[in-house]
């Protein structure tokens, strides 16, 4: 899902530059399919405890919901530079069409397979009109890659628009989206939300580079007591719904992101696990929610009568089931390898 862009003004070796930011990667799509695994199976499991071990991972679960999808975005609008001056043809072609394509494939199949699990509790068409709704209005769960198609024709058509005006629309739909003024069903407030930090990384490629050039353990716990203080002042006075507050922390917690990404890169054992799964964001991405829908199916019942360990047995849980499902959904690409028409445009549609 990256592309490589030639141009830079910071003195940093191009493999350095991708380590930071396919680590980031990797770390955004773990915690991607934490947050599913927490809100769509976890705490669907009939606990029996003495303690509230589950309400303690759906907290954690919603402190993270500024980072995840911001930096995800942040670091698609980096690598998103160089495509945005392609023509319109190549744009359209590797990037609109490419996006929209797999958005609707794998849109056929998680409803396919969900169908298959209707006690999965998540989005899905039941007919044909909501399919065509998830089609067009209202992304469903693959909403990222409905998300990446918009953006670029976006970019793309604003190349002429000054830079600040583009941000600050951008900021006035993600801050009003955030707010709850508008209405968004599905996975529509994501989508309107993001584009602010899409266009940020791709007008900020330079300093975001510096930022991560720069840094160090000193940064990481800066940057990292800033954004946990910004969570604790918006709980403290309820202030999710103001206006202005939450892109405000996703921005903090993008800037803590691209840091931490940055010094976890300079370990060898750990950066070659986390951007090595980066570079292969695309298939754990599209398979992730059908994988989890099948084993909740599987598992939902007997996680739900087993009462001797459940304390230890819900503190690791989560944890657990992100690393299975995505390790399922790394072995089942490495057997659809041939399949190439799975996880990018047949070649015909290259051509």
């Amino acid at each position: 899902m990256s592309t490589v862009v030639l141009e830079t003004r910071v003195s940093v070796p191009a493999t350095q530059r991708e380590r930071w930011a396919d680590t980031a990667k990797g770390a955004c799509i773990l915690l991607v399919v934490l947050w599913h695994v927490i809100m769509k199976h976890y705490l669907q499991i009939g606990w029996h405890l003495p303690v509230p071990i589950p309400g303690a991972w759906g907290t954690l679960g919603d402190q993270l919901l500024p980072l995840r999808m911001p930096l995800f975005f942040t670091i698609s609008g980096m690598f998103a530079a160089g495509a945005v001056l392609r023509p319109w043809r190549v744009v359209a072609r590797t990037r609109v069409a490419k996006f929209l394509y797999l958005y609707v494939l794998w849109l056929a199949v998680h409803t396919t397979v969900l169908a298959l699990v209707p006690g999965f509790e998540t989005a899905r068409a039941h007919d044909a009109v909501e399919f065509v709704e998830q089609l067009t209005i209202t992304p469903s769960n693959l909403w990222y890659l409905f998300a990446l198609a918009l953006y670029f024709v976006v970019a793309k058509l604003t190349r002429g628009v000054p830079k600040a005006v583009m941000l600050a629309l951008a900021l006035a739909l993600s801050t009003v989206t955030a707010a709850g003024w508008l209405a968004t069903p599905g996975d529509r407030g994501g989508l309107m939300q993001n584009l602010v930090f899409f266009l940020g990384g791709l007008y900020f490629r330079p300093a975001y580079e510096h930022l991560a050039a720069t840094a160090n353990r000193r940064r990481v716990g800066l940057f990292g007591s800033a954004y946990a203080m910004m969570l604790l002042i918006m709980a403290v006075l309820g202030a999710q719904r103001w206006p202005g507050v939450w892109p405000v922390i996703s921005v903090g917690a993008t800037v803590f992101g691209v840091t931490a990404a940055a010094q976890v890169a300079k370990s060898d054992l750990v950066a070659r696990a986390l951007s090595g799964l980066g570079r292969r964001t695309l298939p754990v991405y599209v398979m992730h929610m059908p994988v989890l829908a099948v084993l909740h199916g599987l598992l939902i019942g007997p996680l739900s009568a087993h009462i001797g360990d459940q304390p230890l047995l819900a503190i690791v849980e989560p944890v657990s089931m992100t690393g299975l499902v995505v390790a399922i959904c790394l072995l089942v690409h490495r057997g659809l390898a041939r399949a190439g028409w799975l996880f990018d445009l047949p070649r015909a549609l290259r051509r």
